[in-house]
């Protein structure tokens, strides 16, 4: 059975899309930890990261960082975390927390509650960064 990743990948489920290319897709997390949490997903299903080949390996972490510069841009922050969790969905995949504290990028907390209209205008404001 196909991930809920690989569904929005094929576009059976919607997204708030921030970057693709041929291997990847990055879109907003609908349940985020902070304002722009960002996932980058492998077009390719594999269910743990680090069983990605060296090549894709390499290259969605390329690729996250040209999202995190767009992301750093429009959401007030000092840094970008990055984290690889895993345990939620079997299909490997990098979050990107806009963070100001540590406690930003604590996935045991309350998430964010942020409506589909505000989720699609900071996506197409963070494309256009």
């Amino acid at each position: 059975m196909a991930s809920i990743f690989t569904r929005i990948i094929q576009g059976e489920i919607p997204c708030h899309k921030i970057a693709e290319n041929d291997r990847f897709i990055a879109f907003l997390d609908i349940t985020p930890v902070a304002k722009g949490h960002t996932l980058v997903v492998p077009k390719v299903e594999v269910d743990h990261f680090f069983d990605l080949d060296n090549e894709l390996l390499a290259e969605i972490n390329l690729f996250a960082k040209e999202v995190s510069k767009k992301l750093q841009r429009t959401v007030p922050c000092r840094r970008i975390g990055v984290a690889i969790i895993g345990l939620e969905v079997p299909h490997a995949h990098v979050h990107l927390v806009p963070l100001n504290t540590m406690s930003d990028i604590n996935f045991s907390a309350e998430r964010l509650k942020m409506s589909s209209e505000e989720l699609a205008a900071l996506a197409t404001e963070i494309r256009n960064a």
